[in-house]
């Protein structure tokens, strides 16, 4: 049986806006107040999947959420018909209006934790929606993402779904971007690797057990939250590694695992300041992963700054296995502006005992403006060819799906999008009508709240 990685990227939502809504995500704040272009942004990460769906890669497509999301700001107190709620709202609490636009869904990194059915007991693949609790803007997301996933994976022989954990900072979630899968071949099991900011019940130790957490900003996923997943998943203790992050480089802009490291199959591609205990983190990996070993490229502080990995996302970057066994890494355009990190990816590419052989580069402006990159916009998904075929079949893409998807873009998203234009009630009517389209064209169903 054949088993892949499929990678599901977020379709940009009609409302994509920079409101600069993420502390501790500098390319969020740097461009809070900018004119956003959602139609733009949309047909961006679309050329990146058709793209990749091109090149032989399993390309699937996850929906957006609902925005301006009404039934939140119905919780919050606003009353009367949604063009009222949208007017008071924009003029009692305009950054609650703004994080109740956010179209932060695109990050699907951030959707859940997906573990293979190699890895878990039960042999079938599961999901946990994260409850991004850190941050308000995405916290609204996890029942919406549920109903997606379901949607797109709706097979109860094959997939299992869990409710997101507990929505308080004691079991804080950052899904994916957090998480990462080492092993020798997919269908194979595999090793999961959680990476934490802070261990949340251990409060005399100043929420980490090596007495460090970040000073400037927030640490975002705790040690129980990636706990409980690797129990929810059914995931073999011997096979699960826990790594807590570099509290000093939280406070430069990582605010997930996935700005400074990432890994595919057995090589794992990170900064010589990604964990804490970064040998022991090393050895632990090595052991869990067995004889066949791992493969890590570490790139020293000298050779790329944490700040030049920040600015332009060169480990928020996608590593592809290719036919020829090689490795083709995909970064974002702004690596090549960079002297330094362009340089050292010549470097690696010229270096033939380096498996990273193939860069493909993409310009995601739009995303990356509000913060973030290639692997922020992908959910990865080890399927065998059973999984695979019970998966939605109209949720991959392909070059027709691809057309039909721009079509749709190009009808009901707009060029220019501000703060103010998020009270605009046109902008709901625009974004439910679309959405409505969209679940007909993926055959998702009703899963928004407007269509119940």
């Amino acid at each position: 049986m054949t088993t892949i990685e499929a990678n599901f990227d977020g379709l940009v939502g009609p409302t994509h806006n920079y409101a600069g809504l993420s502390k501790g995500n500098k390319a969020s704040i740097h461009h809070a107040g900018n004119l956003a272009n959602p139609r733009q942004a949309a047909l961006q990460g679309l050329e990146k999947m058709k793209a990749l769906s091109e090149l032989g890669f399993v390309q699937g497509v996850l929906a957006p959420q609902e925005r301006p999301d009404i039934a939140t700001l119905r919780r919050l107190g606003f009353t009367g018909s949604d063009s009222r709620i949208l007017s008071d709202a924009a003029q009692q609490m305009p950054a609650v209006l703004a994080a109740c636009c956010s179209a932060s869904s695109m990050w699907t990194a951030n959707a859940a934790t997906v573990s293979p059915s190699a890895d878990c007991a039960d042999g079938k693949v599961h999901f946990t929606p994260a409850n991004l609790i850190n941050k308000f803007h995405r916290s609204i997301e996890h029942d919406v993402t549920g109903n997606i996933l379901k949607a797109t994976f709706n097979s109860p022989d094959h997939f299992v779904h869990h409710q997101a954990l507990p929505s308080t900072e004691y079991f804080g979630d950052e899904g994916a971007a957090n998480h990462t899968r080492f092993c020798h071949e997919y269908g194979a099991q595999g090793v999961e690797f959680f990476v934490y900011g802070k261990e949340a019940f251990n409060q005399r130790s100043g929420f980490g057990r090596h007495s460090l957490s970040p000073q400037k900003y927030p640490a975002r996923q705790s040690l129980e939250a990636s706990q409980a997943v690797a129990r929810l998943h059914q995931l073999d203790p011997d096979k699960v590694v826990f790594a807590q992050q570099n509290p000093a480089v939280i406070d430069q802009g990582v605010f997930h695992n996935d700005v400074i490291a990432v890994g595919n199959r057995n090589l794992l591609f990170c900064h010589e300041q990604s964990f804490v205990g970064q040998g022991a983190v090393y050895e632990s990996l090595r052991r869990s992963c067995g004889p066949q070993g791992l493969h890590i490229v570490e790139v020293a502080d000298q050779q790329v700054s944490v700040g030049q990995a920040v600015g332009t996302y060169l480990f928020n970057s996608q590593l592809l296995s290719l036919e020829n066994g090689g490795t083709m890494i995909v970064v974002p355009s702004e690596c090549e502006h960079e002297p330094a990190v362009w340089s050292y990816l010549q470097s690696i590419l010229n270096d033939a005992s380096c498996p990273i052989t193939d860069l493909k580069v993409f310009d995601l402006r739009q995303s990356m403006n509000n913060g973030g990159g290639p692997a922020c916009l992908r959910l990865r998904v080890v399927l065998n060819d059973q999984e695979l075929a019970a998966t939605n079949q109209q949720c991959l893409i392909d070059s027709q799906r691809f057309l039909t998807l721009s079509r749709w873009v190009k009808k009901h998203y707009r060029d220019q999008l501000s703060e103010k234009d998020l009270a605009d009630p046109l902008l709901l009517t625009e974004s439910r009508t679309a959405l409505d389209e969209l679940t007909r064209i993926l055959n998702l169903g009703s899963i928004y709240p407007f269509q119940h």
